[in-house]
């Protein structure tokens, strides 16, 4: 992924005070911080996200992940989304998460785009995501974006509240 000055990817949407910028050490606290709120807020904490959110480092990016931030013109981390190496080619989008008081702005957008442009620049070849029902605007946004829904191809999931499987189309039928 070209990365512009400072490490920021400035694709996407026109917001130009929000940049979305690779993961650094510096962002460790914001990562846990923003999945953990959320978490609390619809789910329960599993003790599989405190285990990938307290160290992204061994849990995604040792891994060949990555971890991308959308930051303000503060310099304030306000959403979050890791693309998690699964295999050769094959990764989950995973950990998507923007904070409450700039969701419906079009940061989560912004994300899935700079995630959606990683993935092709990673030569990858199968991007799927794992996530609730009950969760509407991230299902729509997935969906306009190329998500397909599927079966899921394994039983069970390493989270208990996934309930959806989606996989990356983007010259699929449009969903019904």
């Amino acid at each position: 992924m070209r990365l512009g000055r400072g490490g920021a990817y400035h694709g996407g949407m026109n917001a130009p005070t929000i940049r979305i910028v690779d993961y650094a050490p510096c962002w460790r606290e914001d990562f846990a911080r923003l999945n953990l709120e959320w978490l609390e807020r619809w789910f329960t904490v599993e003790p599989i996200d405190r285990e990938v959110l307290g160290d992204p480092e061994t849990h995604i990016l040792a891994h060949g992940g990555h971890v991308l931030f959308a930051v303000d013109g503060d310099d304030r981390a306000i959403g979050t989304v890791a693309l998690k190496r699964e295999s050769d080619g094959v990764y989950e989008l995973t950990k998507m998460v923007v904070a409450p008081d700039v969701r419906g702005g079009g940061v989560g957008r912004r994300l899935m785009l700079g995630a959606l442009d990683l993935f092709r620049a990673l030569g990858g070849r199968e991007l799927f995501l794992e996530s609730n029902r009950k969760l509407g605007p991230a299902l729509a946004l997935y969906e306009s974006v190329g998500f397909r829904h599927h079966p899921a191809p394994r039983p069970g999931s390493h989270y208990a509240r996934a309930d959806v499987y989606m996989v990356w189309e983007p010259d699929g039928p449009a969903p019904a």
